[in-house]
């Protein structure tokens, strides 16, 4: 049994990580907007506005957690935690993630890095299972067994996986396994800085390939310039959202939860909404709960996310194992959806596996009371 509240005082990939990143992107933004990068016009004051009221919420709820754990103690179910969490177990769900992957790309008959029509095409229910299997499997897999192998098959997913041309997907495997390492291994500074590096240069290189390899784009950006530029024209199309707040009445979290189901993109609504064109269209963290519902909503929406890292944050630090591998993987998405925002099903669906898994395998105890 441990202490929930014995963690470092200084970590950089807690919660507080979301809102430092969310101020290096408006950095990146504002950047972009004074190069007039392909004709930014920047946005108005009130989104800053907005934004930080977003950032506010977020860390509240944090905070809350925090006095809601205090003087409380965790211990592991341990049988429970063994049923689901076997070596064989996670170790016959990475290879089946990456078999199906594999099917993926022959179901497909190409590789859509190189196809903006394979791409367009790519996220299929055999993708969904794929991802569903191996992104967590990997990372409890390297966070509870120290065996030097299991990194072949990390890099054999994560090529598999930048097949395919989402950029996203492949920085998400890259990032949540960079943590789990972090926590588990003591990584050194000087690793950790490499390996950023390299994360960095693989979200260049992915994003510049997958632009170049659309068959209809005619842009002329180097890789830099279209990391600054995607920055500030998502900060844009945030700037609209603002001033559209409610006009999807639902719509974005329907599709958002069936849309995969219905071969319908909530982005792509989107895009609709907020430039009149059907297009694939990100609009940050805090976008798609504005054009649903409105500020109130986006405000729950923020307090909900930091109050749920902060407790798995709590959790990982205080147990460790395949904890640190469900933050993680939670952590690492929380960061992609700064620019994407909440509107994947998977990202929910690891959500609710790891509140289920985490529910499921801790007691959490006041006093000598069990509280879960």
């Amino acid at each position: 049994m441990v202490d929930i509240m014995n963690y470092k005082n200084f970590d950089i990939f807690s919660p507080i990580i979301v809102v430092l990143l969310v101020i290096l992107y408006l950095v990146f933004s504002f950047v972009a907007f004074n190069y007039h990068l392909k004709e930014l016009v920047g946005i108005n004051i009130n989104t800053i506005g907005i934004i930080f009221l977003g950032l506010i919420a977020y860390i509240i709820g944090m905070i809350s957690i925090k006095y809601l754990l205090k003087n409380r103690k965790l211990s592991i179910k341990e049988e429970k935690l063994e049923k689901i969490t076997s070596e064989k177990i996670i170790l016959s769900c990475v290879i089946l993630g990456i078999l199906l992957q594999i099917i993926n790309m022959i179901y497909l008959g190409g590789i859509p890095l190189f196809s903006g029509y394979l791409k367009a095409h790519a996220a299929t229910r055999i993708w969904l299972l794929s991802y569903l299997l191996f992104l967590p499997s990997i990372n409890i897999l390297l966070a509870k067994y120290h065996d030097r192998r299991y990194y072949i098959l990390f890099i054999v997913g994560l090529l598999l996986f930048v097949c395919t041309g989402y950029r996203t997907t492949a920085i998400a495997i890259v990032l949540s396994v960079l943590i789990t390492i972090y926590y588990t291994r003591n990584l050194p500074w000087k690793y950790l800085f490499i390996a950023l590096v390299a994360i960095f240069i693989l979200l260049l290189v992915v994003g510049y390939v997958a632009v170049q390899s659309i068959e209809w784009q005619t842009w002329t950006l180097n890789p830099l310039e279209l990391l600054f530029y995607r920055a500030g024209y998502t900060l844009q199309v945030l700037d609209h959202a603002v001033l559209l707040q409610g006009s999807t009445h639902g719509q974005l979290l329907y599709n958002t939860l069936m849309g995969f189901f219905k071969s319908s993109d909530p982005r792509v609504i989107v895009g609709l909404t907020t430039l009149g064109y059907a297009h694939s269209t990100t609009s940050m963290i805090f976008g798609p709960a504005l054009l649903d519902f409105g500020l109130y909503a986006m405000l729950i929406q923020m307090f909900i996310i930091g109050g749920l890292m902060n407790i798995l944050y709590y959790i990982q630090r205080s147990l460790g194992g395949i904890y640190v591998a469900l933050y993680a993987m939670l952590i690492a998405h929380v960061i992609i959806w700064i620019e994407t925002g909440p509107t994947d099903l998977v990202i929910i669906l690891f959500f609710v596996i790891s509140i289920i898994i985490t529910i499921y395998t801790i007691t959490i105890e006041k006093e000598g009371n069990k509280w879960i």
